[in-house]
C-alpha cells in the first residue's frame, strides 16, 4: 500500500512542475497564428485556465473516491471494463507518453538549433540525438539524482523570470494589437494548442493514494496549481505580446529567443535558447522515466508484453521499455521530419488519442455515480452533472477539433489506437492459454 507522504505544498509544487514545462515557449506563437486579435488571443488563455480548473474538480471528485496510483487508467477499467483500460495503457504507450518525449524532443532541437545550428534538418538531428543519448544512459542505470533534475527545473523557473522581467522593465512597445488584414483561422486549433500548455494538471491522480487528508489536500492542491499556472501563462504572454505585436509572434520558431532578441540582442537570444534547450532537456529525461515505467507495469499485467515486463538488476532499470519507447518515440520524431512541421504533427498525433481518453475518464464520474452509489465520495463534484457534462462536452469539442483542423498526424494516432485492437484481441487469447504463473517465470 502506498506510503502517505505527499502534502498540500508538495502536491501544488508538483502539478506546477509538470504542466509549466517548455510548451509555453513554444504554443504562443500557434495561438497567435490562429487567432485574430491580442484581445482574442489572451481570452483563450483565460478560457484554458477556467476549463483545466473545470475538469480539475472533476478529477478531484474521482481521485479523492478512488485513491489509485493507476489514475485514468483505473477510472476507466472500473466504469468500462477491462477493454477500454487496455486501449488506453496502449496509447499511454504508443501515442501519450511517447508523443510527449518526441515533442519535447523537438522543442529542444529548435532552441538549441539557435545556439549551434547544425544545417537544414538540425532540429531533428538534435531530437534525434537527445532522444538516443538519455535512453542509452537510463539503459545503462545512470539515472540522474534528485538534485540534478532539481537543478533543471531551477533552469527552466529562471528561464520564466528572466523573460518576465525583461519584458517588463523593457522601453521597447510593440504598438498593433491586430494582425494586419489577418483573419481568424480557428478558435478550434487555437484551443488544441491552449489546452495542451496547460496539460498535465491530471497526473495528479497518479499520486492521490499518497496525500495525507486526500479530501482537502487533492481540491485544493488543483485550485492553487490551475489558479498560479493561469497567472504565470496570462503574464508571459502579455510580455510577448508587448515585445513582439500578433504579426511577430505568430511567425516566431522561437518566441522566447525572439523575445530577448529584441530586448537583449542575440548574445540574450543565445542564452535564453540554451536555458530553454536544457530545460526541455530535463523534462524530456523526466517523461523517459516515468514513460518507461509505465510500459514496465503494462507488461507485468498483460502476458503479450511480458517482454517490457522485465527488470535488469545490473542497471537498475526496465531497459527493454525503454528501448521499445525510444523506437517509437525515434518514429515519430521521423513523423514530424517528413511532414516538415515537427513539433505540430506531433501535437496533431496525441490530440485526438488524449482527448478521446480524456472523455472516457470525465464520463467515468458519472458512470460510477451510477453503477457505485453507496461509495462515500469525500468531494463531490459542485453542480452534478452539469460540470462533468460540461467538461465531457469540451473533451468531445477538443476531440472532433483535433481531427477536423489538423492533418496526416491526427489520423496517425487514430491509426495507432485502432492497431491496439489486435493486441487487445491477442493478450485475451494468452491470458486463456497461458497461466500467469507460468509467464511470470
Amino acid at each position: 500500500m502506498e506510503k502517505k507522504t505527499l502534502f498540500l505544498f508538495d502536491t501544488v509544487a508538483l502539478i506546477i512542475g509538470i504542466v509549466v514545462g517548455v510548451g509555453i515557449f513554444k504554443t504562443p506563437s500557434i495561438v497567435a497564428a490562429n487567432t485574430g486579435s491580442a484581445y482574442e488571443f489572451m481570452f483563450l488563455w483565460i478560457a484554458g485556465g477556467a476549463i483545466s480548473l473545470i475538469g480539475a474538480l472533476c478529477y478531484a471528485e474521482l481521485a479523492t473516491t478512488y485513491p489509485h496510483s493507476g489514475g485514468d487508467y483505473h477510472y476507466i477499467g472500473r466504469a468500462f471494463g477491462k477493454n477500454p483500460a487496455f486501449l488506453f495503457a496502449w496509447s499511454r504507450m504508443t501515442v501519450i507518453q511517447a508523443g510527449s518525449i518526441a515533442m519535447l524532443a523537438f522543442v529542444f532541437g529548435d532552441y538549441i538549433t539557435r545556439v549551434l545550428p547544425l544545417g537544414p534538418h538540425s532540429t531533428s538531428i538534435y531530437a534525434v540525438s537527445s532522444i538516443l543519448i538519455l535512453t542509452i544512459l537510463n539503459s545503462i542505470g545512470i539515472r540522474q539524482g534528485k538534485w540534478t533534475q532539481n537543478l533543471l527545473s531551477t533552469v527552466k523557473i529562471l528561464g520564466l523570470l528572466v523573460i518576465f522581467f525583461a519584458g517588463i522593465i523593457s522601453p521597447h512597445q510593440s504598438v498593433p494589437l491586430l494582425y494586419p488584414e489577418q483573419p481568424r483561422i480557428s478558435i478550434g486549433l487555437a484551443m488544441i494548442f491552449v489546452l495542451l500548455t496547460y496539460g498535465g494538471w491530471n497526473e495528479a491522480a497518479y499520486i492521490s493514494a499518497e496525500l495525507h487528508d486526500i479530501k482537502h489536500s487533492m481540491v485544493s492542491s488543483l485550485v492553487w496549481s490551475i489558479g498560479i499556472i493561469t497567472a504565470i501563462y496570462l503574464l508571459l504572454n502579455l510580455v510577448f505580446i508587448k515585445i513582439l505585436g500578433m504579426t511577430a509572434m505568430a511567425q516566431s520558431e522561437t518566441i522566447a529567443s525572439d523575445v530577448m532578441n529584441r530586448i537583449a540582442g542575440p548574445s540574450g537570444a543565445g542564452l535564453i535558447s540554451a536555458f530553454i534547450g536544457i530545460s526541455a532537456l530535463g523534462a524530456m529525461n523526466a517523461t523517459i522515466i516515468t514513460g518507461a515505467r509505465t510500459n514496465f507495469a503494462l507488461g507485468r499485467e498483460y502476458l503479450i508484453f511480458r517482454y517490457m515486463g522485465r527488470w535488469n538488476e545490473n542497471a537498475g532499470t526496465p531497459v527493454i521499455a525503454l528501448l521499445v519507447q525510444a523506437v517509437i518515440s525515434l518514429f515519430l520524431v521521423l513523423l514530424g521530419t517528413v511532414t516538415r512541421k515537427g513539433f505540430v504533427t506531433i501535437v496533431e498525433y496525441t490530440a485526438p488519442v488524449f482527448w478521446l481518453f480524456f472523455l472516457l475518464a470525465t464520463l467515468s464520474l458519472i458512470v460510477l455515480r451510477v453503477k457505485e452509489p453507496e461509495i462515500i465520495r469525500p468531494f463531490a463534484v459542485p453542480l452534478y452533472p452539469f460540470t462533468p457534462l460540461f467538461f465531457s462536452a469540451v473533451c468531445l469539442f477538443m476531440f472532433v477539433s483535433s481531427i477536423q483542423y489538423t492533418g496526416i498526424g491526427a489520423f496517425a494516432g487514430i491509426a495507432v489506437l485502432l492497431a491496439g485492437v489486435p493486441f487487445l484481441a491477442g493478450s485475451a487469447y494468452l491470458n486463456k492459454r497461458i497461466p500467469r504463473s507460468s509467464a511470470s517465470g
